[in-house]
C-alpha cells in the first residue's frame, strides 16, 4: 500500500468508526431515559441494550475487516 493509500484507508477508517460510535451513545442515552422512566425494567432494559451494542460494534468490526479485504 503506497503512502497516499494508507493515509486515505486511515481517513476511511475514522469515518467508518464514527458511524458505530454515535449509535452507542444514541442506544445508551435512551435506554438511561427508559430507566428513569420504569425502574422496574432494568434489568430487560439493560440485557438489551448489551444486544444492541453488540450488532453495533460488529458494523465498526466489519468496516476494519473491509479495510483489510479490500485493499488497493
Amino acid at each position: 500500500m503506497t503512502g497516499s493509500a494508507a493515509v486515505l484507508a486511515t481517513i476511511g477508517y475514522g469515518l467508518a468508526a464514527i458511524g458505530p460510535g454515535i449509535g452507542i451513545g444514541y442506544l445508551v442515552g435512551k435506554t438511561q431515559e427508559s430507566i428513569a422512566r420504569q425502574p422496574e425494567l432494568r434489568k430487560s432494559l439493560i440485557g438489551n441494550m448489551f444486544v444492541g451494542i453488540a450488532f453495533v460494534e460488529v458494523l465498526a468490526l466489519i468496516g476494519i475487516v473491509a479495510g483489510f479485504l479490500f485493499k488497493a
